[in-house]
């Protein structure tokens, strides 16, 4: 069970940038409604970008999604194979979801820069802790794979 229990705050962190994505759709078809483009809106990228500027937050924050929580979204199956994704690992990625959440809803509403860093740095903070835990655990799973075997081949 130790493995499904990983897999709920992953499912949380999957939800939230569907949320973040749902909430650029809303905005952009809102901002189009009310502001129909031109032809030379979309021309380029940073034609299309400055047409879309007053919408962007959402837009900012999903690309931030797929920054440092690739990093959460790789180590979630690594946790589950080795079976290192115990208590502590849990509580930590809910804690990390639980920061993402707040650094969205903080980056997407009142954007204000030096909360949302805090919240940010925290977040970023509690998944080097959970990759700090499993390099320890690996390290620690090692040694004692390597005494094991060691014994195993001095034995007569």
């Amino acid at each position: 069970m130790m493995g499904f229990n990983m897999l709920w705050p992953t499912f949380a962190m999957v939800a939230l940038v569907f949320a973040v994505w749902g909430t650029l759709v809303v905005r952009r078809v809102r901002h189009i409604r009310a502001n129909p483009p031109s032809r030379a809106a979309f021309a380029t990228g940073d034609a299309a970008r400055r047409y879309f500027e007053p919408v962007e937050h959402p837009a900012s924050n999903l690309a931030n999604l797929f920054e440092m929580p690739v990093l959460f979204f790789a180590l979630v199956p690594l946790l589950i194979l080795t079976r290192q994704g115990g208590d502590v690992q849990v509580a930590l990625a809910w804690l990390f979801v639980a920061l993402r959440a707040v650094h969205s809803w903080e980056h997407v509403g009142r954007n204000r820069i030096t909360p949302r860093f805090m919240i940010y740095a925290a977040s970023v903070a509690v998944l080097a802790a959970m990759w700090l835990g499993f390099f320890a655990d690996a390290v620690s799973a090692a040694a004692t794979y390597r005494e094991a075997m060691t014994g195993l081949v001095a034995q007569p």
